[in-house]
């Protein structure tokens, strides 16, 4: 098990302790590419890199918005050290 993320093509950013990427996907989606993350607590941030095995790299500039769950949202997210404010427009739900 691995912490992983992916994003969708239902415009949703997801992410859990899985084996496989794929295991984050909701029925009918498809996945727009993925990757590994870490919290760091002391600093309040959520730290995205890397890529997919099945899927590669997420493809932002598919997305019109990103919805990322509302409990991230006191976290300062970056993909890769990028902010992901830049990478994609950000909606909290």
């Amino acid at each position: 098990m691995a912490q992983k993320f992916i994003v969708t093509n239902t415009g949703h950013f997801r992410f859990g302790n899985v084996n496989l990427h794929r295991q984050l996907l909701l029925p009918g989606e498809d996945c727009l590419g993925g990757g590994f993350y870490e919290f760091d607590y002391a600093g309040a941030r959520m730290l995205l890199y890397g890529k997919s095995y099945d899927f590669g790299r997420p493809a932002w500039s598919l997305l019109s918005t990103l919805t990322i769950p509302a409990a991230l949202s006191s976290l300062s997210i970056t993909y890769d050290d990028i902010p992901i404010q830049d990478l994609a427009d950000i909606r909290f739900a």
